[in-house]
């Protein structure tokens, strides 16, 4: 049987509530039977992220995989789709899926992450190879991130209207410039959507495996501004933040083949949106108090450097 560990049950209540707790009392028995169902048994340690648990499980005795199970969210919907489209390619393998459980089971990779193993400008380097290998014809039925443009547009109005002192004028033009002359018309290509160095696992097959994606569909360019936003907090550790971006942005795009104007476009518009949203609900890291404050400070600076750069 397995226990949820006390941090991630406090996570997902606070996040859930009612729904959260009903999730987690009937998470154990999901479990028992998704394993039995796909002829697998535990093998390690119970480990888990900000939505799912992922489970250690030997399946058919000796292959070495994981079952994951997320709670059930609109924006987890649509994983197994892109692994599947995948087929490995650049991302860890599918073996089975249950929609109706959020659950899949899926190829082991190396608990290391590159947020963890990577140095320096190897992160971006890293992150963009993965990039492009992942950019495949998107199949039909994914979310497209056109769709979301109007919502991008109208969502920075009233950004600007509820908080007016929190930017420069020009940085949020370029943001809005940036939705209106890339966001309404992309490409149908699949993006893994949240390309953070947290969700690229070390692994044997390939050196590095995506892992967690999206699955949306779109730029390319746009997993770049995911990418530099994620990376903020250690590149403002390096005490040139300008510097240091400049130089995240020059390696993903080398890696991934991209236009580097085009993704620091993409990446201004991820910041802005940040600073926004993490003035109306805080971060991920950061709710409340001096954290929280220092974390708009800092992606306010980044939607300054690159609306600058």
């Amino acid at each position: 049987m397995i226990i949820p560990p006390e941090a991630f049950v406090r996570v997902t209540v606070d996040r859930e509530g009612p729904a959260g707790s009903a999730w987690l009392s009937a998470l154990p028995a999901m479990v028992r039977e998704l394993a039995e169902r796909w002829d697998c048994t535990p093998d390690g340690d119970l480990l888990y992220g900000g939505v799912g648990i992922v489970v250690p499980v030997l399946r058919k005795t000796t292959e070495a995989a994981v079952l994951k199970v997320s709670f059930p969210h609109p924006e987890n919907r649509f994983e197994p789709d892109a692994l599947s489209a995948w087929g490995g390619r650049g991302a860890v393998l599918l073996h089975e899926r249950d929609d109706d459980r959020f659950a899949m089971l899926l190829e082991r990779a190396h608990p290391t992450t590159l947020a963890q193993a990577g140095q320096g400008d190897e992160v971006a380097a890293i992150a963009g190879s993965v990039s492009r290998r992942l950019a495949v014809p998107a199949p039909a039925g994914l979310p497209r991130l056109q769709d979301r443009a109007a919502a991008w547009e109208e969502q920075l109005r009233r950004d600007t209207e509820d908080f007016p002192d929190a930017l420069p004028s020009r940085t949020v033009q370029a943001a809005t410039a940036t939705v209106r002359e890339l966001a309404y018309h992309q490409p149908d290509t699949l993006i893994h959507g949240d390309l953070n160095a947290r969700n690229i696992l070390a692994a044997t097959r390939e050196p590095w495996l995506a892992a967690d994606p999206k699955g949306w569909v779109g730029d390319r360019a746009y997993d770049c501004g995911t990418l530099t936003k994620s990376r903020s907090v250690v590149l403002a550790e390096k005490g040139d933040l300008a510097r240091a971006v400049g130089r995240t942005i020059d390696a993903f795009t080398s890696a991934a083949e991209l236009d580097r104007e085009r993704a620091r476009r993409w990446a201004q518009l991820s910041a802005v949106q940040a600073a926004y949203s993490g003035r109306r609900r805080g971060f991920r890291r950061g709710r409340h108090g001096a954290e929280r404050a220092w974390l708009i400070a800092l992606v306010d600076e980044l939607a300054h450097i690159l609306t600058d750069s």
